[in-house]
């Protein structure tokens, strides 16, 4: 389990790096609370770095916990002991990304960026229960899989035709980029849909937490873009969002 004291998160964020910068899961469900909201919260303005830091520390207290009983539900064989990180690094940009530590364990890091450009702690919950999505259902392996293969592929193809190694190292990096982004629109989905379960569990609100698609660059539906159009994605949570809401999902 991770825990932030408040003051060394709010001396990180004071010190870092925070400008923001445009980027591109079984407990009972509790009512969504609004400790968090700061008087200029609902114009969409940036809060201040105590607040800031409060959301993240009280959204990993509640969400921790539901993350990894769903991980230990669904994947009962995998590491589920979530660390929960922030990333310090200077000039990081607004980001969130899941990642395994060198003994397999699973890794969910934010930047200071990030923990500031979050208005509520429902975006916090939404953002950190999709990326936890991404490790419960297994995306990174098979993107890794997927990655080698058509590196693999493209590489065959480059030697059959004679390139040279250059060529072919080429190649093999275009296959594996185009092998890993192959389903990556579908995995961001599928971790958006299991994002909004895991939040809607830990008593935050998903559709809230969903407006963060609102103030990031949408990248369209481009062939073989790595992440779907930012509408599609409000659209899986808001049907995901009625379907726990009406009791067809749990």
């Amino acid at each position: 389990m991770a825990r932030f004291p408040l003051l060394l998160l709010l001396l990180a964020m004071a010190t870092g790096a925070c400008a923001p910068a445009a980027r591109d899961r079984i407990p009972v469900p509790v009512p969504p609370t609004r400790t968090e909201t700061a008087p200029d919260e609902q114009a969409g303005a940036r809060l201040d770095a105590r607040t800031a830091a409060h959301n993240f520390i009280v959204v990993v207290d509640r969400m921790e916990p539901v993350v990894e009983a769903e991980c230990r539900r669904q994947q009962p064989r995998r590491d589920c002991d979530f660390l929960i990180a922030v990333d310090d690094r200077p000039g990081q940009p607004a980001n969130a990304f899941q990642t395994l530590d060198a003994e397999g364990r699973p890794v969910l890091a934010f930047t200071l960026a990030l923990i500031a450009d979050a208005r509520n702690q429902d975006e916090i919950a939404f953002i950190m229960g999709h990326e936890a999505g991404h490790h419960i259902l297994g995306h990174l392996p098979r993107a890794q899989q997927q990655a080698a293969a058509g590196a693999m592929i493209l590489g065959t193809l480059a030697t059959l035709s004679g390139a040279d190694a250059e060529g072919i190292k080429q190649a093999e990096g275009m296959g594996a980029s185009m092998g890993a982004r192959t389903y990556s629109k579908n995995y961001e989905l599928q971790a958006d849909e299991l994002g909004t379960v895991l939040a809607y569990r830990a008593g935050f609100d998903p559709a809230r937490g969903a407006q963060f698609f609102r103030r990031i660059p949408d990248p369209g539906d481009r062939f073989l873009g790595s992440h779907p159009p930012n509408s599609e994605r409000q659209r899986v949570v808001m049907t995901t969002l009625r379907k726990l809401q009406t009791g067809q999902l749990r």
